[in-house]
């Protein structure tokens, strides 16, 4: 399995809806947020990058609510990488009785910079996200 980058949160009455559990929505944007750390992080060990990342397809599994005050841990990797696509798997636990809230995989699709159209994920960007310890 390839390595994951872990952050946690602090559930504040911002991210609550109208049933004062963490707000459907705010999942989908602490997603992109984890997904955007670690490619900052991947791309600072390259000497250049020729694309960007667009999202695909979503695809949320709701297990269980997240409360006001709870600590939510997010942990990410990248399940795949197959020409353009890569595969990018979001986990969200209750940090202190380690239950998974919710479960989410994004496609995304790697896009020349300039035309926006897709390109093969390079192979040295390719192995950074796959390997197993992470790479910085």
């Amino acid at each position: 399995m390839s390595h994951r980058l872990t952050s946690i949160n602090i559930v504040n009455k911002e991210h609550l809806d109208d049933l004062n559990h963490v707000n459907n929505v705010q999942y989908l944007y602490w997603a992109q947020e984890i997904a955007k750390t670690h490619w900052d992080k991947i791309q600072n060990l390259l000497d250049q990058t020729e694309g960007v990342w667009m999202v695909r397809s979503h695809e949320v599994n709701y297990k269980r609510g997240a409360f006001l005050g709870e600590s939510i841990r997010i942990e990410t990797h990248v399940k795949s990488v197959r020409g353009p696509l890569s595969m990018r798997v979001v986990e969200f636990y209750n940090d202190k009785t380690n239950q998974l809230l919710v479960r989410s995989q994004t496609q995304w699709c790697y896009v020349d910079l300039s035309t926006r159209k897709p390109i093969k994920v390079p192979d040295q960007v390719e192995a950074l996200f796959l390997m197993e310890s992470p790479p910085f």
